[in-house]
């Protein structure tokens, strides 16, 4: 091999533009294949042709269905942007159980993904898309509607009932791709944590037990657990933290990148910074 290839160094334009755009008519022609979004960027006037667009329209994340599973007016299909700020986008699952007796239960969970805030925690023995939308409700008239919820493909998520009322709620269910639950990865790190730390630990004689069990965990989840995504903060010190600056006008930064002393190892930290630097 000659030294030449050997030190070859790509120089391929991102070409940030096209992504945009191509992303930008993805969201509104939310059915359109790569050849047909490559016939409304030539006449446009971009000179491009399908193998390119092909290309960008991989690595974009934006491959359709070949069949669609129903008729869903709230899906997404451009994944949403990264959460800046609290009550802007959550994320929503299901966690398994069962009790003492043998009987199987789920359990809803939904966090705030920049605050890691757990904000329902819902045990029953059978959800219903309409279930699911009754406890989003109660949530949202306390909170806000977010501006997207990010799930998977179950079929509570993709009911007519979640449908009509993220449409109501002029909110987003940002579905993920089938059989990639690392797109939902807030909440699946914090299943993971809930399993571990308040279902193992723990036998429930009925549902009513559980319930009880799940809101006293939820509790100390918010309000007293050191989580090191957050410099060993709490969520509601974080959400607080935020509120304040809002009312003061002062300006937040969402994401800072820490290493911990210990393990050497890289942290993505939501936090907040208030003129001074995070200790």
């Amino acid at each position: 091999m000659s030294r030449s290839t050997l030190r070859y160094v790509a120089r391929r334009d991102d070409q940030l533009a096209l992504r945009r755009r191509l992303r930008e008519l993805a969201a509104v022609r939310v059915r359109f294949g790569y050849r047909r979004l490559t016939v409304l960027l030539r006449r446009e006037g971009w000179t491009v042709n399908a193998k390119r667009v092909w290309r960008l329209y991989r690595e974009e994340g934006l491959t359709v269905r070949t069949k669609g599973r129903k008729k869903l007016a709230s899906r997404a299909r451009v994944p949403p942007r990264r959460a800046t700020a609290p009550h802007q986008c959550w994320s929503m699952d299901f966690v398994h159980d069962r009790l003492i007796n043998g009987r199987a239960f789920r359990v809803l969970t939904v966090i705030d993904q920049f605050t890691r805030e757990c904000v329902a925690l819902v045990a029953a023995s059978t959800w219903r898309g309409k279930d699911v939308a009754a406890v989003l409700e109660t949530v949202v008239q306390a909170r806000g509607v977010p501006d997207s919820i990010t799930v998977d493909n179950g079929t509570e998520f993709q009911s007519r009932a979640m449908d009509v009322w993220a449409h109501r709620h002029r909110t987003t269910l940002a579905f993920i791709r089938p059989g990639k639950p690392v797109e939902n990865t807030f909440i699946e790190s914090f299943n993971g944590r809930l399993r571990d730390e308040g279902l193992n630990t723990h036998q429930f004689i009925s549902l009513s037990d559980a319930q009880q069990h799940l809101d006293r965990w939820r509790e100390d989840y918010n309000a007293v657990r050191p989580h090191s995504a957050l410099d060993d903060r709490t969520p509601d010190e974080i959400r607080l933290a935020h509120e304040t600056a809002d009312a003061g006008g002062t300006q937040v930064s969402s994401l800072r990148l820490t290493e911990d002393r210990q393990t050497g190892s890289a942290h993505h930290v939501e936090a907040v910074r208030l003129n001074v630097a995070l200790v």
